[in-house]
This record gives structure tokens, C-alpha cells and sequence, in this order.
């Protein structure tokens, strides 16, 4: 559970460094993103067939970072929508 915890800190970590711009979110917000985007990036090879949704693979680990990446973007849009409409 731990080990779990640390991937999607640090796959949120690297979203955040690939994604562009300016992100005003916090370590937990970072957190919760890198868990669901490890979520989705287990699901994906798993269902490609390179292994179990909690072991961590090369393509597991790829597709993690990408789906937290588009996360970020997702939460960006929300967020400026928000921002917006206040």
C-alpha cells in the first residue's frame, strides 16, 4: 500500500514536470492524481495483457504518466472554469 502510495507521488511529480505551465495544485492534489492516473495506467496494461494492475511495468509506468498528465489538464480546465464563473 505504501509502495502504491509513492508510484502515484511520483508519477504525479513527473505529470506535473512534462505537463506545461504554471499548476497551483498541492502535494495532495498531486497525490490523488498520480494515484488515479496509476490506476488507469494498471487497468490499460492489464488489459493489454503485460501484467497485474498493481505490478508496476514499463508500459504500466508510460501509460500512468500520460493519463496523469491529461488528469492535470482535465483539473486545469475545471479549475479556470471555476475561477471564471466566481
Amino acid at each position: 500500500m505504501i509502495g502504491f502510495i509513492v508510484a502515484g507521488l511520483v508519477i504525479g511529480a513527473l505529470a506535473r514536470l512534462i505537463k506545461s505551465g504554471k499548476q497551483n495544485f498541492g502535494l495532495l492534489a498531486t497525490l490523488l492524481l498520480g494515484l488515479a492516473g496509476s490506476v488507469i495506467g494498471g487497468v490499460i496494461a492489464n488489459l493489454l495483457g503485460t501484467g497485474d494492475i498493481f505490478e508496476l511495468n514499463v508500459l504500466g509506468f508510460i501509460v500512468a504518466v500520460v493519463a496523469s498528465v491529461l488528469l492535470i489538464g482535465v483539473a486545469e480546465g475545471i479549475a479556470s472554469r471555476r475561477k471564471g464563473a466566481a
